[in-house]
């Protein structure tokens, strides 16, 4: 779970922080940046599963396209000054996690901070592309004494806080770094803290951050970051990915896109509790039904042997027996929900862009209580009935705005920014809601409803209102 952010130097986030709950909707209009947000995060998960230059060829451009020249991931571009971009994201990590030769392990402490800096090396001889340098990276501990001034999102403190957060440490950080000869050495603590003989290693031609090295359980607490960060996804369902049917051999996942929707609900329902898949079909079948206003009867996944293919089926009240392919788009996004809502072993963090696109007005509500109800309830435990989910979501409509908790809004907006070489440029800053808890660590922040009327009110010139009905 990722309880803060800074960032400094990517795109338009010029100082940037911001703390998180269990959901968060942030609002602004298009061309503030509010989606710099999720390409900073999805550019940190990506950091911990692969090299640097990777990670940037993944990461969108500033016109939508994926990134070439890494250079465009700066605040200042082509500039001529230094190109320096630094990230600290403080997480509480999972209880367990799985290496890479299938060995649990446990982290010995739950909530860390981790640190990075990266910087540009321009091209040397028949390089045509620069490539990033690893500058800082550190990863260490809060111990459990300091959690509840850092954790100031609403929760249980005795149900919540104390089965998440667990652990303390005396050592040094899990992760370090020092500067030896101008260059930065990145080192290595064992989880015995003090006793454990760091392991050193310089960073000037790492193509990779430390933490995206770590494979096995030797390092436990480094290896739960890493599963934490690997776990931060950015969904952008596709209808044409949602349609298609499932080969016998493909994941039993669903994808970001919403690719493999059939295998997932195929082994979800197959894993019931009480080894019954109907009990999983009717209730995802009833909750569509809530949500879109589909007349829907009856829903499985039918497994087609001559042509091992698993494919959704919906049976609508009227008797129309319907496959995936032919459904609308507001009702395949609406399954797909559903099917996270059934599936807890889908955990971490889900990142939405404007998840009110293709939905009618009408349903608009249900959308916004489903993408709520996939994030763990913070007033009791996390568990098979209550998945360790967090969601984030982005969105410039009223409606969504309206429907919002205060305590889960943050609105965008553009202000003049200290950068990293000193000077001033406009930048995304968050914005709270006066007398919610993130008014209360940045009271300048705070706005008011008289700063968000376009979200509260009628547009200036409406031809159709309620007045006078």
């Amino acid at each position: 779970m990722l309880t803060r952010l800074e960032v400094d130097g990517f795109k338009n986030l010029l100082n940037f922080s911001a703390d998180f709950g269990a959901f968060t909707c942030i609002a602004g209009e298009n061309g503030t940046g509010k989606s710099n947000i999720f390409d900073a995060l999805q550019f940190l998960s990506m950091l911990a599963d692969m090299s640097m230059m990777e990670a940037a060829q993944q990461v969108r451009g500033v016109h939508g396209e994926r990134l070439g020249d890494p250079r465009d991931l700066f605040w200042n571009g082509y500039g001529a000054a230094e190109h320096r971009m630094s990230f600290a994201a403080e997480m509480i990590v999972p209880a367990e996690v799985e290496d890479d030769f299938g060995r649990l392990a446990a982290p010995t402490i739950s909530f860390l901070r981790y640190e990075l800096a990266i910087g540009y090396q321009p091209p040397k001889g028949a390089e045509k592309l620069g490539r990033l340098r690893l500058l800082h990276e550190e990863l260490r501990h809060i111990n459990q004494g300091d959690a509840a001034g850092r954790l100031a999102f609403p929760h249980s403190a005795k149900d919540f806080r104390s089965s998440v957060v667990f652990g303390r440490r005396a050592g040094k950080a899990f992760i370090s770094t020092t500067v030896e000869d101008g260059e930065p050495v990145i080192s290595i603590h064992q989880d015995a803290g003090s006793r454990g003989r760091p392991r050193p290693a310089a960073a000037s031609r790492a193509p990779a951050t430390v933490v995206s090295t770590i494979t096995s359980s030797d390092d436990q607490t480094i290896l739960a970051a890493r599963r934490e960060m690997q776990s931060w996804r950015r969904l952008a369902l596709e209808p044409s990915a949602l349609r298609t049917s499932d080969r016998y051999v493909d994941p039993r996942e669903m994808g970001a896109d919403g690719r493999h929707l059939a295998g997932a609900l195929y082994r979800v329902a197959a894993l019931a509790a009480d080894a019954d898949p109907r009990k999983i079909y009717a209730s995802v079948a009833t909750r569509l039904a809530e949500l879109s206003g589909v007349s829907v009867q009856g829903l499985e996944v039918v497994a087609d042997d001559v042509r091992e293919l698993l494919t959704v089926y919906l049976q609508e009240r009227d008797g129309f027996r319907l496959p995936a392919r032919s459904l609308s788009e507001g009702t395949l996004r609406f399954l797909a929900l559903c099917v996270l809502l059934e599936d807890s072993s889908v955990q971490g963090l889900l990142c939405m862009e404007e998840p009110e696109n293709g939905i009618h007005p009408a349903n608009i509500g249900s959308m916004v209580r489903v993408v709520q109800d996939l994030a763990v309830d913070t007033s009791m435990a996390p568990g098979k009935d209550n998945p360790f989910r967090q969601v984030i979501i982005n969105t410039h409509s009223p409606w969504v705005v309206q429907l919002t908790s205060p305590d889960d809004l943050l609105f965008a907006t553009s202000m003049r920014r200290t950068a990293p070489d000193g000077s001033r440029a406009r930048g995304l800053v968050l914005r709270p809601m006066r007398d919610t808890w993130r008014a209360k660590t940045t009271p300048e922040l705070a706005i008011s409803k008289a700063d968000i009327l376009p979200y509260l009110a009628a547009p200036v010139g409406a031809q159709l209102t309620l007045d006078g009905f």
